[in-house]
């Protein structure tokens, strides 16, 4: 954000440093959306505040400020020019089938930006998300009293497949190894990407095997220190959703990669500025790593081991589900999975237990109809 003033933290707490930010940043964007908003919902912003995690409130107010946007571009139900002066009074004379039409709107609906029209299509994830949105601010205002009736029992329903409708995606293992291979040697990598990966294959090898063995969520390995190790007692540190502290053991295929990164390629402190100094993977610019910037390796890295173009590479949680379906096929007890991956039901983990691509291959092997026919020509 342009202008905004550099934080200087004085942190007392048991959090490292960069966590502590990262959830100050997080509020700082949920603030400024909240800016853009009417007054009147104050207390639908208190509300959030206490009850939902920070990322899942910045989504709630996101969508909430491009409907309040939408009432201003596409329909008569405000005068307002400006999100944050739309009046209560409106606001009350939204009906069901209004909403209704917003999500219809946001299946498809073009943008100008930068001088080019912009196409958006959403799927119904998306537009059941957006409905939950707008599902808390009505019932929200409902219960402070600032609107007369409770108008979200008229949202119409959006079907979104059931998690066991869908298919997993997840490398096998012969992918996991033709991935690793090339992320060892630099197999099948463009001259470009070869250049790069001589600087960065320790890091990029560690970040993939840490993924694989612990089915890590981005945010978590994103936000790892070198402190978060202690290796003398074999384990180290994660902060999870939901604010939880969590200490994972090491193995020694992890503990090899992290040490050799670390000792071997890892820029030393005194050239990092401090705000990078504990962080453990880092850009060639000496900068703790994006998440944009790990998601675009690991799908460089997983398109290798899915022979696919980089585009048709695998995100990390896809790797989480790599990390599951491996575990699990390995005789793992899927409640012992549930514990590492941090799943809060059991019929999460029960979906990658159901998933086993092996045995549809052993189930079709010996069913080759066209080889039988022209064995008997």
């Amino acid at each position: 954000m342009a202008g905004k003033k550099p934080v200087k933290l004085h942190n007392r707490s048991d959090k490292p440093d960069n966590v502590v930010l990262r959830q100050h940043e997080t509020e700082r964007q949920c603030e400024a959306v909240q800016r853009e908003l009417p007054a009147f919902m104050r207390g639908f912003f208190s509300y959030l505040r206490g009850n939902v995690l920070p990322l899942t409130r910045l989504s709630y107010l996101t969508d909430i400020r491009f409907f309040c946007q939408y009432l201003i571009d596409e329909t008569d139900l405000t005068q307002a020019k400006d999100t944050a002066k739309i009046k209560l009074a409106e606001f009350q004379e939204i009906q069901a089938v209004d909403v209704n039409i917003f999500i219809d709107y946001c299946r498809s609906y073009t943008r100008e930006k930068d001088d080019v029209e912009v196409l958006y299509e959403n799927g119904s994830r998306t537009l059941a998300r957006k409905k939950s949105s707008l599902s808390v601010l009505f019932k929200q205002l409902y219960r402070d009293g600032l609107l007369e009736k409770n108008i979200t029992d008229g949202f119409d329903p959006i079907r979104v497949p059931k998690a066991a409708e869908r298919e997993i995606k997840a490398l096998q293992d012969d992918e996991v190894m033709i991935m690793l291979d090339a992320v060892s040697t630099g197999a099948h990598l463009t001259d470009k990407e070869r250049q790069f990966w001589e600087k960065t294959k320790k890091r990029d090898k560690a970040i993939l095997i840490l993924f694989l063995t612990y089915g890590l969520r981005l945010f978590e390995l994103q936000q790892l220190n070198v402190s978060s190790f202690n290796f003398q007692r074999g384990e180290f540190k994660i902060y999870r959703k939901r604010d939880k502290e969590a200490v994972m053991p090491l193995n020694r295929s992890v503990t090899e990669v992290i040490t050799d990164y670390i000792e071997n390629e890892r820029a030393d402190d005194e050239s990092l500025d401090e705000l990078h100094q504990d962080a453990l993977f880092l850009s060639l610019q000496g900068k703790r790593m994006t998440e944009r910037a790990i998601r675009d390796l690991v799908k460089k890295y997983t398109s290798i081991g899915l022979a696919t173009s980089r585009k048709g590479g695998y995100s990390p949680h896809k790797l989480r589900a790599t990390a599951a379906t491996s575990l699990i096929g390995r005789g793992n007890s899927i409640f012992d999975v549930q514990a590492l991956l941090d799943h809060e039901q059991i019929t999460t983990t029960q979906l990658y237990a159901n998933h086993r691509m092996d045995v549809k291959r052993d189930l079709v092997k010996d069913m080759e109809w066209e080889l039988e026919r022209k064995g008997e020509d």
